[in-house]
């Protein structure tokens, strides 16, 4: 992000409030960052205050914080924060979140759902995210609160979108190029569902979805995927991508 990287905190998704805010800025700051703002809007209108979206407008990277998905993109979708962040990825600078933020960032979310190992018929409920990743549903604390059935019934829904489960203290980093790496002490779970077969099109209330031929990829850390072609990148392949950059 630079020799003095100029970060935002986007704590709307937060109950904690300033504190939220507080704490990332001490964190950011304690690793580097030479200035950090944080901005909380709190209802549309503050949202579209220019203000705010110069704020993102200056940073080279924005954070987004763990809280509630649907509030912040309920606050923030369709407004000039939003377009700022757009504006904000769209010239290099870094969008990061953690839990709900992370969730929030792809065009389709997971707004709220039940956890549980198999895929059940109305186990998870989708919702338009801020779409700064296309094509991808990102779910959060994905081991530790066993939330593998409800990415494979979202995928099983929406067959097109790449499910990625993200655990604890694990993240995805997703590169211009649509390549992904794995850093963290965790894993990152992708569900392709290319090829799937299902009933999820026969609503039966919370009855066990069929879900057949999805294809996981379990991805420690150091792994890389390539969301275009939907596959895994091959060490020999990293190397070939290294020496060229």
């Amino acid at each position: 992000a630079g020799p003095e990287p100029h970060l935002v905190v986007l704590s709307t998704a937060s109950m904690r409030g300033e504190e939220a805010t507080a704490r990332y800025g001490e964190l950011f700051t304690e690793m580097g960052a030479a200035n950090v703002t944080g901005v909380r809007p709190l209802t549309r209108e503050e949202a579209g205050d220019t203000a705010v979206s110069e704020a993102v407008m200056g940073a080279n990277g924005v954070f987004l914080t763990g809280g509630n998905q649907v509030r912040l993109v309920s606050v923030i979708g369709g407004t000039r924060l939003e377009d700022a962040l757009f504006s904000a990825r769209d010239r290099g600078a870094v969008i990061a979140g953690t839990s709900a933020g992370a969730s929030a960032v792809a065009a389709h979310m997971v707004a709220f759902g039940r956890p549980g190992a198999s895929p059940r018929h109305r186990m998870v409920n989708i919702s338009a995210g801020l779409g700064l990743v296309e094509d991808v549903i990102v779910d959060q604390h994905f081991e530790q609160r066993g939330r593998m059935g409800r990415l494979l019934a979202a995928v099983a829904l929406s067959p097109k979108l790449l499910g990625v489960g993200l655990d604890e203290d694990t993240a995805a980093i997703i590169y211009a190029d649509r390549t992904l790496e794995v850093v963290g002490k965790g894993a990152v779970t992708i569900v392709d569902g290319s090829n799937v077969a299902t009933d999820a099109f026969q609503i039966k209330g919370y009855r066990p979805m069929m879900v057949s031929g999805a294809l996981v990829h379990a991805l420690p850390t150091g792994y890389w995927f390539d969301l275009r072609t939907r596959k895994l990148i091959l060490p020999e392949a990293l190397e070939e991508k290294e020496a060229s950059e």
